[in-house]
């Protein structure tokens, strides 16, 4: 068993934080949802999953789920190649739907850039994002960001459903890689 904790350089975000704005998100999407009655929350595997399901605890609209699994990364790549691919399509059928992606980390945006234009293109009504991390540092594609929990530095982080080399996921808050303690491992 991995000791996440040794590769904690500092806590970014604690668990309270954390919660704090997720709940001001999940009522600002509520407000701006009343008259809708097709929203359809689309989460981006794996590393959202933490993040929609406290996000939709404050979400007081009806709402469906549905997932979508994309990747552009590799167990132990820091940095995203590029090349993305689809490993789990959407289960059920998205037209006349409105869309709400729910993002751990918008980075470089080349993925999220791929997802969005791939789901504009199935007849939907509306697209909105919601993302817990934005870090604008590396930004390369031009995302449009709906809501945003926090504005972040260019730190490697994890926690709250971010992995570390797929591990990590676990704990309640977001902190800032160690990575000279990872690589000793």
């Amino acid at each position: 068993m991995i000791d996440c904790e040794r590769y904690v350089k500092k806590v970014l975000l604690d668990e309270e934080t954390i919660q704090r704005r997720v709940a001001e998100l999940g009522a600002q999407i509520s407000a701006d949802y009343v008259d809708v009655d097709q929203l359809l929350l689309v989460c981006i595997l794996k590393g959202g999953i933490l993040f929609l399901s406290d996000l939709m605890r404050h979400i007081h609209v009806p709402h469906e789920l549905d997932f979508i699994a994309v990747s552009s990364y590799g167990v132990g790549v820091r940095s995203s190649s590029h090349d993305v691919r689809i490993e789990k399509d959407l289960s059920i059928d998205i037209s006349n739907k409105h869309l709400l992606i729910v993002e751990d980390i918008i980075d470089t945006g080349y993925t999220l850039d791929f997802v969005i234009s791939m789901l504009r293109a199935r007849s939907i009504q509306s697209l909105r994002l919601v993302t817990l991390l934005n870090k604008q540092a590396r930004r390369v594609a031009d995302i449009p960001l709906d809501y945003v929990g926090f504005h972040i530095d260019d730190h490697f982080v994890f926690g709250y459903g971010l992995d570390l080399d797929e591990r990590c996921r676990q704990l309640p808050y977001v902190a800032v890689a160690d990575l000279a303690a990872l690589d000793r491992s």
